[in-house]
């Protein structure tokens, strides 16, 4: 019984380990580089995630990744305005459960925020195609960064999903790893922290 306590507990957390080797999830604290505490989050349908502040400032890596048609992109491309950018995977549970809410405000933030979902999938846009047809994703493009490279420069430890708020300046204003439903009152009051 214990063994199975250690595989199931990380899942409990609230987010998925990248599929390839991860280090797992921080336990709430002080952030180190801010000063501002990190906290957790939980949403009416018992998704569960962590708020930090820790790399507030940072400015927004130039990684590259793709776009559906296969072009390339950097979140360079969308200065100007708030970004929110969504690292997950479709092998990811919470991934999957936070993203029809996290859809619906791309529509709603159309022209205020850009909302980026960027999947980090190694098999592609296959499997990435076919969950938002299955899941009738219609706001998001399904931009593919199977190599991870987008992941790995944000900094920190990545569990999926993570997802990071970023000003019009580009810089990093707070991250979010595990599932939220991104149409609660709560998450809306976090978003205004980027105005």
């Amino acid at each position: 019984m214990i063994p199975v306590l250690f595989l199931v507990a990380p899942l409990l957390l609230g987010g998925c380990d990248r599929q390839s080797a991860g280090s797992g999830q921080a336990e709430p604290e002080v952030a180190q580089e801010s000063g501002k505490p990190r906290f957790g989050l939980e949403s009416e349908s018992g998704l569960k995630a962590e708020l930090s502040y820790r790399f507030a400032g940072r400015a927004a890596p130039e990684a590259i990744f793709y776009g559906a048609d296969g072009r390339e992109v950097a979140l360079s491309d969308y200065a100007g305005r708030p970004m929110l950018v969504n690292l997950w995977a479709t092998w990811c549970a919470p991934c999957k459960a936070e993203m029809p809410t996290l859809d619906a405000l791309a529509a709603l933030e159309e022209g205020k925020m850009t909302v980026i979902a960027v999947s980090q999938d190694l098999q592609g846009r296959k499997p990435v195609r076919s969950f938002f047809e299955s899941a009738q994703i219609t706001n998001l493009e399904p931009f593919i960064d199977r190599e991870n490279r987008l992941s790995s420069a944000v900094g920190g430890t990545i569990a999926l999903p993570t997802t990071i708020l970023y000003n019009s300046q580009g810089r990093e204003v707070w991250r979010v790893v595990g599932g939220v439903e991104w149409d609660d009152a709560e998450i809306a009051g976090l978003l205004d922290e980027a105005s």
